[in-house]
């Protein structure tokens, strides 16, 4: 868990992917957390991700690090912690995030990811898989 949230960290913006409907949606995203030892990202509750994300958590990320050649594939579920504790924890590491959102304001939702597989792949065709 702690390298893919470092390699996710390292790529500076990811791809999550969720489902629509009978429509796949993919946008970039770029904050990654470990707090109490599980992997946390976060949204706002007003976008359409949250909604997509509510009537189906499976998801899956991908990120490619150019420098490296590596790239990182990940299928989880992902879910909503509604605490206070964890919106701070977020936003103190992403404070650039502070002025859109705030802990506790209805809008901020932190989550974490279940049942992972982290697959991460190099152009030479090597890749590991690890699951938390």
């Amino acid at each position: 868990m702690k390298e893919t949230c470092e390699f996710l960290k390292k790529c500076g913006a990811y791809f999550l992917a969720t489902i629509d409907g009978d429509r796949p949606r993919v946008r970039p995203f770029g904050t990654a957390l470990i707090y109490e030892d599980k992997l946390y990202i976060m949204t706002g509750k007003n976008k359409p991700v949250a909604r997509q994300i509510a009537a189906n958590p499976k998801i899956e990320i991908s990120a490619f690090h150019g420098e490296t050649g590596t790239w990182l594939r990940l299928e989880a579920e992902l879910v909503e912690d509604d605490r206070l504790s964890a919106q701070v924890a977020m936003l103190d590491a992403y404070p650039e995030l502070k002025s859109m959102y705030t802990p506790g304001d209805g809008v901020t939702e932190v989550l974490y990811l279940k049942n992972a597989k982290a697959t991460l792949c190099t152009l030479s065709g090597e890749s590991r898989s690890s699951e938390f």
